[in-house]
């Protein structure tokens, strides 16, 4: 089964352990995803987010521009396996080649500090999705809210701050330009903003549903069906956190059978069409029953055995997606 995924953070890891003078290729790794994993999972095309932490660099935008780099890097090494797209035409290329696609994105809007000169040469860098925030404010908008206590970590909706003036420009200027807008990490409020400004299609790359797991990560039923009405994708986002409430003390396991249940939910609150794949592997931890790319089978056979049929899986796993990007990437 041909596999999309909306989200990883394989490129920050990397970064960082290149960093740390380890030995590390995207070709084959000790990360959650490599090339010949991903090759071996028939995959059709991973995101790969280039992640960034305000509060951990000082300069962010330099920072971001050298996970690029390294995103180019690693990448074009290997033209035989994989090409990096920035239209749809470029997908249909690869794929008539027999080759895997990239496509890269930017996790954290705050990279641009609020330069729509930022945005736009991002673009034409080749970046065609982007989450407007991560967990901590920035110029655009705010994310919900996070607080630590005694090392355990706590999460509120954030109703009232969304989007600011400046982000308002940002997401009519990435509609303008044919960059898909990510929800993901945005507060509840910024959320309802970017559907009150925007016109198309948009994503949240790796999110779940509230209803079945209460983090304020995940999409409220409301928000499932004006994705849906848009004509959206939300990609299961495998982390154990937003699968399912777990206590502190417990163990945390991320199982395909959550995965399956969210599934279920968004098909009948939204329709089979506002569902993807949004792994967030490299960017999550814990134990995980499908640890990388060729674990997938893993999901496609417990979709059957919940009675998905084969059309269903095939949308889950790549239509929905690629139908979204046929009609945003120019």
């Amino acid at each position: 089964m041909k596999v999309i995924d909306m989200h990883c953070d394989t490129i920050s890891k990397l970064y960082e352990w290149k960093e740390e003078g380890k030995i590390c290729s995207i070709l084959k790794n000790d990360c959650h995803i490599d090339l010949k994993r991903m090759k071996k999972g028939d995959y059709y095309l991973q995101n790969f987010a280039l992640f960034t932490e305000l509060k951990k660099q000082e300069h962010p935008f330099e920072y971001c521009m050298e996970l690029l780099d390294l995103f180019y890097t690693e990448l074009e090494a290997y033209p035989d396996l994989i090409g990096i797209v920035t239209s749809y035409q470029d997908i249909d290329k690869n794929q008539n080649k027999g080759r895997m696609s990239a496509m890269l994105t930017i996790e954290e809007g705050g990279v641009c500090q609020g330069k729509l000169a930022f945005l736009r040469n991002f673009y034409r860098l080749g970046v065609r999705m982007m989450t407007l925030t991560w967990n901590h404010k920035n110029e655009l908008a705010y994310p919900n809210r996070i607080w630590v206590e005694n090392e355990e970590a706590f999460f509120e909706p954030d109703t009232e701050h969304g989007l600011t003036e400046t982000g308002i420009l940002f997401v009519e200027e990435m509609e303008r330009l044919g960059m898909i807008i990510d929800l993901s990490h945005l507060s509840d409020a910024g959320i309802y903003d970017v559907f009150q400004y925007t016109q198309k299609p948009l994503v949240a790359s790796h999110s779940n549903a509230r209803s079945i797991a209460s983090n304020p990560r995940n999409l409220t039923d409301d928000m499932i069906r004006k994705l849906a009405d848009r004509g959206g994708v939300t990609g299961i986002n495998y982390c154990a956190d937003f699968l399912y409430n777990w206590k502190r003390g417990e163990s945390s396991i991320s199982r395909v059978e959550d995965m399956v249940k969210h599934m279920k939910h968004l098909k009948k609150v939204g329709g089979i069409h506002c569902i993807g794949l949004g792994s967030d592997f490299d960017g999550i931890g814990g134990n995980l029953e499908m640890r990388s790319p060729e674990d997938l089978p893993l999901l496609e056979k417990f979709m059957k055995k919940e009675g998905f049929s084969g059309r269903e899986i095939e949308a889950v796993f790549f239509g929905n997606v690629l139908r979204v990007y046929k009609e945003i990437l120019q």
